[in-house]
């Protein structure tokens, strides 16, 4: 229990010096942030909040969007975010297809080229770049990185230490490859990142809701922590969630369901 990590996404709309006491109460010693947090309570607040209360940020969310106007600065002050807050890696969503293309090969290409632009200043920051492969339904608008083999391919030009990979349950648990490409990126050194959330089954008319608490959907959770153990992965474990019927919930409430379905369904 002592990896478990609560990534604010799954508390939306828990004030975040709440969250913090909450978790510190509950024994949590770990919290995802999101920029929208830095945006809100600014870089240095959130960090000694934190910080004061005993806990470690586990990561920053999110950079990328890399067809986006001016992604470079963007990425940059998320890169510098991460660095004051003192999140070891900062999630990268790459975007989907620009604006009228059908070029999936041209965006991926977009994307290998914005990680060797972004990744010295990075390594120069002490930010890992974490690279996030989301579900195949997200390509076109939100994540042209579709399988954890490209994200893979797309760190492997660079130090480990500098781009990593994410391993989130919810957006790889389709994927039969999946198993041996967490023992490659184990190989690799390349585990920045494991967050964890369920399938929800049918899912929600907004699909990117469609996120369940451990426990409440059809992943094998277990299966995902077992394999990046056997990875050499032995980071914090973030519970993040998307769903309208968690956020309407009191955060303690919430706080509290996600550490008992970690308990019997994670740990």
């Amino acid at each position: 229990m002592t990896r478990f990590a609560l990534n604010r996404a799954t508390t939306k709309h828990w004030p975040l010096p709440d969250l913090v006491r909450g978790c510190a109460e509950a024994g949590v010693t770990g919290v995802g942030l999101w920029r929208d947090d830095i945006a809100e309570y600014g870089a240095a607040p959130a960090a000694e909040l934190i910080r004061d209360a005993g806990l470690a940020v586990t990561s920053l969310c999110r950079g990328g969007f890399f067809t986006t106007p001016g992604w470079y600065d963007e990425n940059r002050r998320a890169i510098d975010e991460a660095a004051e807050v003192g999140a070891p890696a900062l999630v990268l969503v790459s975007g989907g297809l620009p604006p009228g293309s059908r070029d999936l090969n041209a965006a991926r290409a977009q994307v290998a080229g914005a990680l060797a632009d972004l990744a010295p200043h990075a390594a120069a920051a002490g930010v890992r770049l974490a690279i996030e492969p989301l579900h195949p339904m997200f390509c076109s608008d939100r994540c042209v990185v579709a399988s954890l083999k490209q994200a893979l391919d797309l760190a492997e030009p660079h130090p480990a230490a500098a781009v990593g990979i994410v391993v989130d349950t919810y957006h790889l648990w389709w994927d039969d490859t999946v198993w041996d490409q967490i023992a490659r990126a184990g190989r690799e050194q390349r585990i920045a990142c494991f967050q964890v959330a369920d399938w929800l089954t049918p899912l929600p008319a907004g699909v990117l809701l469609g996120r369940g608490l451990p426990g409440t959907g059809c992943v094998d959770l277990r299966r995902f922590r077992e394999a990046v153990d056997a990875a050499g992965y032995s980071g914090p474990v973030e519970v993040e969630v998307f769903a309208d019927d968690v956020w309407s919930r009191p955060g303690p409430e919430v706080l509290a369901e996600a550490l008992a379905g970690y308990r019997d369904h994670v740990a």
